[in-house]
């Protein structure tokens, strides 16, 4: 069984190397802009500035061979499943990215500690629930 995924828009960012972005947002990744298609501008319309959303991505340097990895590329630590990481490599590369938002500008936005490199397609947002 497959499934159709299509982008709604992409990240601009000034990271373009994975191997020098940080494994995760909290440890330094820079603001970013996303940019959605124009057709689902709409869908952004009550995001506000402040809000904490999750940001999925499709990881689309990741080799999707990989199936168990020394977590956080550091060799020192025994081999895991991708299962039970972060990695970015893994059969269906979804990347999920907890950020503040910045600034809405039209159908972008702009938001905070996002690691995720230049071009990377954006697959969904989502707003951050609280619990109790």
């Amino acid at each position: 069984m497959s499934y159709e995924l299509r982008p709604v828009g992409h990240v601009e960012s000034g990271l373009t190397d994975p191997a020098v972005a940080p494994k995760q947002g909290v440890e330094g990744g820079p603001d970013a802009w996303i940019v959605l298609e124009e057709e689902f501008e709409a869908a952004m319309r009550e995001l506000v500035v402040g809000e904490r959303i999750h940001v999925i991505t499709w990881l689309h340097l990741a080799d999707r061979s990989v199936l168990r990895v020394h977590p956080r590329d550091d060799e020192s630590q025994p081999m895991r499943g991708v299962f039970d990481t972060r990695s970015q490599d893994r059969p269906n590369p979804l990347g999920l990215h907890t950020v503040t938002v910045l600034a809405v500008e039209g159908n972008r936005m702009l938001v905070s500690d996002l690691e995720a490199v230049d071009g990377t397609p954006v697959v969904d947002v989502k707003p951050v629930l609280l619990t109790d």
